[in-house]
Parts: structure tokens; sequence; C-alpha cells
């Protein structure tokens, strides 16, 4: 009997030393899987963390370039503001210089106008076909070209009565134009002259224009007060003097006229002065 009982007695110990090993090992499985959960959450909440400082700091700027676009909104808004007025400002500017361009424009056509007139004037009463008169425009002046041997004799400085019909119909253009000047250019080639009278070709060059302006003062009633009498000996040639054609060709005369200067530069500044008064 008593054998019996020891023996349940341990049985139950025996049963009893199983089941606590069993529990301890769920319990400690149990243990395990809720510190890697632990574990994990930890990690998840540093990441968080973590997250949440970087869009903090994000935040942060944000908030400062967004300050800094507002400032710069204003300070562009003025800047606006300003080039706008300045543009305008320019483009008044502009206006005005494409005014003053304007006028200055039509100031020149108008002198224009009047030279080409003269121009057709003087070839018609001239008579352009003629080999040894040549009329054209050149730097905004009319010149006449008349070769020395419709003028003077070789050497001489004395107007011949065959010349007198050209200058007769010069002049008669010259008394049209009371407002214009006319300048007589006296031009020979490189050939050396001197005699009693003459010493050299600016001599002869002068001499020859002042009897030209005396004829067109004496005999055609042109006012002195647009002659004028010039000599430019045989510096300004048309050809080299190399051969005695060529020679002819520079020995010649022009007649220069134009609008007088003082007068064209009152019309400038004529114009000049209705452009500051906004006229």
């Amino acid at each position: 009997m008593k054998k019996a009982i020891v023996s349940i007695l341990v049985l139950s110990l025996s049963l009893t030393s199983c089941v606590s090993k069993k529990k301890y090992a769920d319990l400690e499985a149990k243990q395990k899987q809720t510190q890697d959960l632990l574990n994990s959450a930890t990690m998840k909440l540093n990441s968080c963390l973590t997250e949440r400082e970087a869009l903090a700091n994000q935040v942060d700027y944000l908030k400062k370039n967004n300050s800094d676009l507002i400032d710069s909104s204003k300070e562009l808004t003025v800047l606006t503001q300003k080039g706008a007025e300045n543009l305008e400002k320019s483009l008044e500017s502009l206006k005005e210089k494409d005014l003053k361009i304007s006028r200055l424009q039509d100031a020149l056509t108008k002198k224009d106008s009047v030279t080409l007139a003269l121009v057709t004037s003087l070839k018609r009463e001239v008579g352009i076909d003629d080999p040894d008169i040549n009329i054209k425009v050149e730097k905004g002046v009319v010149m006449i070209s008349i070769a020395d041997n419709l003028l003077f004799k070789s050497g001489s400085y004395e107007v011949s009565d065959k010349a007198k019909g050209v200058l007769g119909k010069v002049a008669k253009v010259i008394n049209s134009k009371p407002d214009f000047e006319c300048m007589i250019e006296g031009h020979t080639d490189n050939v050396p002259i001197k005699n009693a009278v003459l010493l050299d070709n600016w001599d002869l060059s002068v001499k020859r224009a002042t009897s030209i302006v005396r004829v067109l003062q004496n005999d055609f009633s042109v006012d002195p007060k647009q002659l004028i009498p010039a000599g430019r000996s045989f510096y300004i040639p048309l050809v080299d003097n190399d051969t005695p054609a060529n020679r002819a060709k520079n020995r010649r005369t022009r007649v220069i006229i134009m609008p007088k200067i003082d007068q064209f530069y009152d019309m400038i500044e004529k114009e000049m002065k209705n452009m500051s008064e906004g006229k």
C-alpha cells in the first residue's frame, strides 16, 4: 500500500514537472516574439522621429524661402514699376528724336528738291549735250564744269566772246536764284607758267576766276554778293597730267551754285528751335 502511494506521488510530481517546462517554453517564445515586436516598433519610432525632424527642417526652410520670395516679389514690383516708368520715358525720348530726325530730313529734302530743280533748269538753259560742259550734283551742290577751250585762249585769263554765250545762260539761272551763292573755281594743268603778270598757276587760276566773275557782274547783272572767285591751281586734277589730252581735261572752270551756308544753317536752327519748343 505504502509502495502504491509512493508511486502515485512520484508520478504526480513527474507530471507537474513536465507541464511547467512546456509552459515555460511557451512563455519564453512569447517573450521573444514580444521583444522582436518591441524592437521593430522602436526602430519604426526612431525612423518616424528622424523623418519628423527632417520634415520640420524642411518646413522651416520653406517658410523662410516663402518669406524671401514675398520680399523679392515686393522689390520686383517696385522695380517693375520703375522699369515701366523708365521705359515710358525712353519711348517718349525716342519719339522726340524721331520727330527731330524727321524734321531735319524734311529740311534736307527741301534743300535737295531745290537743288534738283536747279539742275533741271541748268540743263535746259545751258545745254547738257555740249561735251565741253558737264553739269552734276556733288555733295549737295550743283556744279557746272566748263572746259577752258570754251572760255580762254591758252595761257590767257581774258574771257572769249564765245564764252559769253554760255556764261549768259548761267547768269540767267543765278539771277533767278537770289538766295543762292555762286563760286567760280579756276583749275589749270601742271605745266609751269610765269610772265610779267603771272607768277605761277595759282595766279592763272585765280585771275581766270575773277575774269568770269567780272563778266557775270558787268555783262549780265549778277549780284556781286552772290559771287565768290577761287583759284585751285593744278592741285585737284580730274586725270593725271601725263598727256596733252588729259591736261586739256584738267584745264577747266567750275561754276558751283549752292544755297547760302548761313541761310541753310538758319533753316536747320529754326527747325531745332521749333522741336525744342514742341512745335
